[in-house]
């Protein structure tokens, strides 16, 4: 496929609709995870220009960043640690519409206002996150939950 996103405006639904199909194409028939995660987030933070889009992966027992586009990120966060932390330690999606008000957020930018993050799932294992903030507050619903799910689903020899 050729590297060339087409970004358009209109509904979440049809952002979403628009791009999941790009996503697929972009990870079919490559098999480096990196390189999958980076255009991944880079997709995604194009698309939609949130402040942060990135993942975090499961290293030695706790959480490391990944590819990410945006501003500098937190390195490490422990299992139960943070919105990262905590959907890796439930095993499942967290939408945050007030990052202040959730109990032991982790600032890793003073910007970010709401955070969605989703996990990303190695048959029943948590081998990752995908952390997206945004700059607004209740920037996330479960609409972006839904077709967030969908995308993590993309990456090669996962389920989510």
């Amino acid at each position: 496929m050729s590297e060339d996103l087409q970004i358009i405006k209109g509904s979440k639904a049809e952002q979403y609709g628009s791009l999941l199909p790009q996503i697929k194409a972009l990870v079919e028939g490559e098999t480096d995870g990196t390189a999958n995660l980076a255009n991944i987030a880079a997709a995604l933070k194009e698309q939609f220009g949130w402040l942060w889009v990135g993942f975090y992966l499961v290293r030695n027992g706790e959480l490391v960043v990944g590819p990410f586009q945006g501003p500098v990120a937190c390195t490490r966060i422990r299992k139960g640690r943070g919105v990262c932390g905590t959907s890796w330690a439930e095993a499942q999606t967290l939408i945050v519409p007030d990052v202040e008000a959730f109990p032991g957020h982790i600032a890793c930018s003073s910007l970010s206002r709401s955070e969605i993050v989703v996990p990303i799932f190695s048959g029943t294992v948590v081998v990752g996150v995908l952390d997206v903030d945004s700059v607004e507050l209740g920037a996330f619903d479960s609409e972006d939950q839904r077709w967030l799910e969908e995308v993590v689903r993309v990456l090669p020899g996962v389920n989510a």
